[in-house]
């Protein structure tokens, strides 16, 4: 079976990831209230913000940006994303081998996806795909904090395959650096799936079941001569990798 799309996690896959911490929160808060009540509404946000990954991790229900905010008696104003924003964007860079890797799947006429647990609205990653030259290159995206449902959970993926006119998960194979969100959500439900282990992810974060990768990648580069192996040909039966 040939490969329609590709669908790509976003951090920690297309950018580095980064461990979440309080300093983020503490410059939202520092940005947004006075400094006598800084560190109190900081505490308030990175509880609610653990809160959140802990629900996807757990029941897959997704959340967003606007709902960590409000625990923190905060509105979701665009100065309270201009300050997300200023804080996060240091962790946001898209890895070099990105833009050539897209287009030259492109080329190859395969679609390219992108699919992202994520409390971050669509503009903010659309602005950060803008910003590095690859946003014109992406056929279809879906952001967690757009739909009912966080990956590994199966219409999280089916979303995704939506957005890009993919006709099966035969014919996907699915990137990311988590073997459980990643890894065995795509491969649960037929994509080839290919590892990309650049995050040394805590353990507090990692689900029921790591899944088992149909390929490693140690960067995104070495990816095209994967997808070309694969292109016109079947996909392995279950159990043979």
């Amino acid at each position: 079976m040939t490969v329609d799309a590709v669908l790509f996690d976003w951090g920690g896959t297309l950018t580095p990831w980064c461990p979440p911490t309080g300093r983020i929160w503490l410059s939202v808060a520092e940005a947004l209230v006075p400094a006598g009540r800084a560190g109190a509404v900081a505490l308030r946000l990175e509880a609610a913000d653990a809160a959140v990954w802990q629900r996807s991790r757990l029941t897959q229900r997704s959340g967003t940006l606007a709902e960590i905010l409000a625990a923190a008696d905060l509105p979701a104003t665009p100065a309270a994303y201009e300050a997300f924003a200023a804080a996060t964007e240091p962790m946001t860079y898209t890895d070099p081998d990105v833009s050539p890797l897209f287009r030259a799947l492109r080329e190859r006429g395969v679609r390219i996806g992108v699919l992202s647990n994520t409390t971050w609205p669509r503009a903010l990653h659309e602005r950060i795909f803008a910003r590095d030259g690859v946003l014109d290159l992406i056929d279809g995206a879906v952001y967690s904090s757009e739909i009912p449902w966080t990956k590994p959970h199966p219409e999280a993926f089916g979303a995704a395959m939506a957005a890009v006119g993919a006709t099966g998960p035969d014919r996907c194979v699915f990137v990311g650096d988590r073997t459980f969100d990643d890894i065995h959500g795509a491969g649960s439900i037929g994509m080839r799936t290919v590892l990309v282990p650049h995050s040394v992810i805590p353990a507090d974060q990692r689900g029921h079941t790591d899944g088992v990768p149909d390929a490693v990648v140690q960067r995104l580069g070495d990816l095209l001569d994967l997808v070309d192996g694969w292109r016109g040909t079947d996909r392995p039966a279950a159990g043979v990798r």
